[in-house]
C-alpha cells in the first residue's frame, strides 16, 4: 500500500498535480453556461472532471518525456522527476498512455461528439510541448491546450458546437499566455543557451512583461464579452471585476530586476482567478 502512495505523490508531482485547478474550473464554467439551456446531471460532470484530468495529467507527462534532456540541463527544472531518475521514461511512457486513456473512455461516456474529437484534443494537448523549438507564440499554443477545455465540456453537456465556449476557451488561451510569458522570464538566460523559443527571449523581459499585461488584458475584454453575449446579470460581472483586480495585482507583483515573486504570481493568483470566475459564473446562473 505504501509503494502504491509513493507511487502517486511521484506522478502527482511530476505532473505538478495541484495545478489542474488551473484549467478544470473553466471547463465547469463552460458546463454550467450551457446548462442554461441544456441538463446538467452529476453524472456529466463527473465524467467532465475525468476528461479533464486525464488530458492535463497526459499533456504533463508527455511533456516532461520530450523536455526530459532540456529540462536535465536548466538549473530551475533539473530536479524534476526525470532528470533526477525519480521516474524512468518509460513509467512515463505508461503514465501518458494510461491517462490518455483515461480521457478516451471519459469522453465515450459523455457522447459520440466527444469521443470522436478525443484524439483531436490530445494531439493539441501533446503539440504544446515541441513548439518552444521553434516558434516564440510557445505561450498561446500552451494557452490552447487548456483553452479546449471549455469547448470540450460545453459538447460534453450538449453534444455539440457552441461560439460562445469557443470564445470563452479564446479567453483562457491569453489568460495562460498572459501567465506563461511571465513565468518564462526566468528562463530568459537559459532560453538563450539553449537556443530555445520564448517571449521574453525574443523581445527581452521589459516587452515581454507589456505583451503580458497586453494578452491579460485581452482576456479580461472576453470574459465581459461572454456575459454580454449571454445576457448574465450583475453577479456574474462583480465576479469578472475582481478577475481584474487579481490580474492587475498579479502584473504588479513582477518587475523585470526583480522576478523573486513569480511563484506567487504563477500559481497563487491563477488558482485564485479561475476559481473566482466559476464561482460568480455559477451563483449567477443558478441563483439569479
Amino acid at each position: 500500500m505504501k509503494s502504491v502512495i509513493s507511487a502517486i505523490l511521484r506522478f502527482g508531482r511530476m505532473i505538478k498535480f495541484s495545478h489542474t485547478i488551473f484549467a478544470l474550473p473553466f471547463a465547469l464554467t463552460s458546463a454550467v453556461l450551457a446548462s442554461r439551456y441544456f441538463h446538467l446531471s452529476i453524472e456529466k460532470i463527473f465524467w467532465i472532471i475525468v476528461a479533464t484530468v486525464g488530458a492535463r495529467s497526459a499533456a504533463m507527462g508527455f511533456n516532461r518525456i520530450v523536455d526530459a534532456r532540456i529540462d536535465s540541463q536548466n538549473p530551475r527544472t533539473a530536479n524534476r522527476e526525470i532528470p533526477t531518475g525519480v521516474v524512468s521514461k518509460t513509467q512515463a511512457v505508461l503514465f501518458v498512455l494510461a491517462s490518455s486513456l483515461v480521457l478516451v473512455i471519459a469522453s465515450y461516456c459523455l457522447n459520440d461528439l466527444c469521443f470522436r474529437l478525443s484524439p483531436v484534443a490530445l494531439a493539441i494537448v501533446f503539440f504544446y510541448s515541441y513548439t518552444k523549438r521553434f516558434t516564440s507564440l510557445a505561450h498561446l499554443f500552451l494557452g490552447a491546450a487548456l483553452g479546449v477545455a471549455p469547448l470540450g465540456a460545453w459538447i460534453a453537456i450538449t453534444g455539440e458546437w457552441s461560439w460562445q465556449a469557443f470564445v470563452l476557451g479564446w479567453g483562457v488561451v491569453f489568460w495562460v499566455a498572459g501567465f506563461d510569458v511571465i513565468y518564462a522570464c526566468q528562463d530568459y538566460e537559459f532560453d538563450k543557451k539553449a537556443k530555445l523559443f520564448s517571449i521574453p527571449k525574443t523581445f527581452g523581459l521589459v516587452n515581454a512583461l507589456r505583451i503580458s499585461r497586453l494578452l491579460h488584458a485581452m482576456a479580461f475584454l472576453i470574459l465581459i464579452i461572454i456575459g454580454l453575449w449571454l445576457a448574465l446579470s450583475w453577479l456574474y460581472f462583480t465576479g469578472v471585476v475582481i478577475v481584474g483586480i487579481i490580474l492587475v495585482y498579479e502584473q504588479n507583483l513582477i518587475r523585470v530586476h526583480d522576478l523573486s515573486k513569480i511563484n506567487t504570481a504563477f500559481f497563487n493568483m491563477n488558482g485564485i482567478i479561475s476559481m473566482i470566475y466559476f464561482l460568480f459564473t455559477a451563483a449567477d446562473v443558478w441563483l439569479l
